[in-house]
């Protein structure tokens, strides 16, 4: 584990119509982490967004 993982432990996901996920950024809270997820989520996208904390089960952190 790097400096990183410790201060910046929240991703956000990103999970396209062909079930390709990709990370979209790392955040220092959750909260921030879930702003972001909301924000990009509202475009109105066929694209799925959530929040997982770094060393989470892939499925847990999914709403």
């Amino acid at each position: 584990m790097n400096d990183s993982t410790v201060t910046l432990p929240w991703l956000v996901i990103r999970q396209d119509d062909n079930g390709n996920r990709y990370r979209v950024g790392r955040y220092a809270t959750h909260a921030e982490a879930q702003k972001i997820a909301d924000s990009l989520d509202a475009r109105g996208h066929k694209q799925l967004y959530w929040v997982e904390r770094i060393g989470q089960n892939e499925d847990a952190g999914r709403n």
